[in-house]
């Protein structure tokens, strides 16, 4: 017979294991079906942007150089200021031209009287002839005198005129509107000797010139998808661009397109354009490198997806849709531009297609999900007040 004590105790753990068998076992409870905003693909129209990167150039360069020979004498304009055309930049010393100018009108002066005596020969010369008090070749003689002795003047003329152009280039003008650069010679030296020497250039930044290049594929793409209705190309003139400054900031004037070439540069593959910006203010610079968005035509038939829902692996870009079932769908997509806050979808929807944008992160391919019409956010007053900030940045 066992002792009373462990009697008890073997009781106690029979009574609780009966105890536990008795109650059912709970199953766990399934998940929720996951809620998603969607918003529904529907046939539109997008701008057709191309963003590149472009470089400003002068819309005019001109190069100031010596056309005399001579000394420089002085520099008569500030470097970096604006100028006239017409406007003096420079002076060459004038004597020696001026010397020459003088010599060439005193030998002007001697063909005209050699002229006028052998014109007065001439005359009586003529005169005389039918008194036959001359003979025909002495007439002849005479006749060929006052032809030379013209011809003579028209070339001291021509000298005379010459020698004045030549003088008039020791004050050396400016041959268009623009800013002058910083001089390339300094006073006292030697200019002009053998060659047009450089002493500056001028160049016209209102309006600038942009210049860009766009792929030869992407514009074969771009006739092909003109070509079948799905692109509506602008006609050139027509054709606008906006520039990001390399600050951030956007440039408040939009460009136009006047060029674009015709010929593909085989080093690189593309083919170039280029648009003209006005530059009122002189804020911009030739030679800077700016990002350009040029709006050349409306895509058509294309949908516009919020840039929240699409997203991207190795695969490339692709979204979640909701079928009418309620399961979760990945349909693999093209989105190569941006529009606004949206993605430029050229294929992989169908109009209809319930786009997941809000609750990405909840689904998973196959799986249920609770669709809900999209409802973008309202921003925050630290989000309004930053936004408001970086227009206002941007337009200064």
């Amino acid at each position: 017979m066992k002792p009373l004590p462990l009697r008890t105790s073997l009781l106690c753990f029979g009574l609780i294991a009966l105890s536990a068998c008795g109650k059912k076992q709970e199953a766990p409870k399934a998940p929720p079906t996951p809620e998603v905003g969607v918003v529904q693909a529907q046939l539109s129209s997008a701008p057709l942007v191309q963003n590149q990167v472009g470089r400003l150039s002068a819309f005019r360069t001109a190069d100031v150089r010596a056309r005399v020979p001579g000394i420089l004498q002085k520099r008569v304009y500030n470097e970096g200021s604006d100028v006239k055309a017409g406007q003096v930049l420079f002076l060459i010393d004038p004597a020696p031209l001026q010397a020459e100018l003088d010599q060439s009108q005193a030998n002007l002066a001697s063909a005209q009287a050699t002229a006028l005596n052998n014109k007065a020969a001439a005359d009586r010369a003529r005169g005389l002839i039918g008194k036959n008090y001359v003979s025909r070749s002495d007439l002849d003689t005479a006749v060929a005198n006052e032809r030379t002795a013209n011809a003579a003047v028209k070339q001291a003329q021509a000298a005379v005129q010459t020698a004045r152009i030549n003088l008039s280039y020791t004050k050396v003008e400016s041959p268009i509107d623009g800013r002058a650069s910083q001089q390339q010679v300094t006073e006292g030296a030697l200019v002009g000797q053998g060659d047009t020497t450089l002493l500056t250039t001028v160049d016209q930044v209102d309006p600038l010139y942009v210049n860009f290049t766009v792929s030869i594929g992407d514009l074969a793409t771009m006739r092909r998808a003109a070509a079948t209705g799905g692109v509506t190309l602008r006609d050139q003139d027509k054709a606008t661009v906006t520039i990001t400054l390399p600050d951030g900031g956007l440039y408040d004037e939009k460009g136009t397109l006047d060029f674009s070439d015709t010929q593909v540069n085989p080093s690189t593959g593309a083919v170039s354009l280029r648009a003209v910006i006005p530059n009122k203010d002189r804020t911009l610079l030739p030679g800077t490198y700016v990002t350009i968005a040029a709006d050349l035509g409306e895509q058509n038939k294309v949908f516009l997806i919020p840039q929240a829902a699409v997203v991207r692996d190795t695969k490339g870009a692709y979204v979640m849709t909701v079928g009418g079932d309620g399961k979760v769908v990945r349909k693999n997509i093209t989105a190569a531009n941006t529009s606004g806050g949206n993605w430029i979808v050229t294929n992989g929807l169908a109009t209809g297609d319930q786009v997941i944008v809000s609750g990405l992160q909840t689904v998973k391919e196959g799986g249920q999900a609770k669709a809900s019409p999209y409802q973008p956010s309202e921003p925050s007053p630290l989000q309004r007040q930053t936004a408001a900030s970086t227009g206002q940045a941007g337009k200064q």
